[in-house]
């Protein structure tokens, strides 16, 4: 199964199976997993040692029971704090030991600098271990992200622009993405003609009404983003 050829819609998970398990977890991920989920959709950032570790805020507030910023705590002062349900903060590594190649993985830079901090050249060099091109789409809100993602990894992997407002051309501009990930709420038919004729991939996000992920399905997209795998899959007959 990669990106390409699975059936679509794929269904993937938001930070996991994030509405009954602790986000961005491996209890998420595996719940996911286990509720029928093609996928999961993770956010990555440095800790202080250049690790890759998994967790959406910059600060650890909350989503945990510590203080600080990621990018200030070693590994293992993140790992050591409690995320809910006896999990931790994941680093990249135990993700794709803990599920290789039985997911899809849309793994998002929160990276919003002028400036490459090492994080794309950190995650491409994760994927190549693991031997997950396929498996993989690596996204960003930061168009600038997502071009310097595209210097270092394979061209089997997918990068893609998410957005949720303002021009869509400014939003490819030099980013070099296959692959569009709007809100949901911006995908119409006119928005579908568009996307096809620049040739992307659609991955909506966050979608957790059954009625919409239907009306989504239909239009054509190729995977639904959400917080309810298992209802999602339900509503689309999967």
């Amino acid at each position: 199964m990669d990106w390409y050829t699975a059936q679509t819609p794929l269904i993937i998970g938001h930070r996991g199976a994030s509405a009954d398990a602790p986000e961005n977890t491996l209890a998420a991920f595996g719940l996911a997993a286990e509720l029928g989920a093609d996928g999961v959709e993770l956010d990555v950032r440095l800790s202080a040692d250049g690790e890759v570790v998994v967790i959406h805020d910059a600060t650890v507030e909350r989503t945990t029971n510590g203080r600080g910023r990621v990018r200030d705590l070693r590994t293992a002062e993140l790992q050591a704090l409690d995320a809910g349900m006896e999990q931790n903060i994941p680093t990249l590594d135990d993700v794709f030991l803990a599920f290789g190649p039985s997911l899809l993985y849309n793994v998002e830079l929160k990276d919003f600098g002028l400036t490459d901090g090492g994080l794309a050249v950190a995650v491409a060099d994760r994927i190549e271990a693991y031997h997950l091109e396929n498996q993989v789409v690596v996204s960003s809100f930061n168009p600038l992200a997502v071009r310097r993602a595209r210097k270092h990894l394979s061209r089997s992997t997918m990068v893609a622009v998410i957005w949720e407002g303002g021009p869509r051309w400014l939003r490819h501009l030099g980013a070099r993405a296959e692959a569009d990930h709007p809100h949901y709420s911006l995908v119409d038919e006119d928005y579908m003609v568009w996307a096809r004729e620049n040739g992307f991939r659609v991955h909506v996000w966050t979608v957790d009404e059954p009625a919409e992920a239907q009306r989504l399905a239909a239009l054509g997209v190729h995977g639904i983003i959400t917080n309810k795998p298992e209802l999602i899959r339900e509503a689309l007959g999967r």
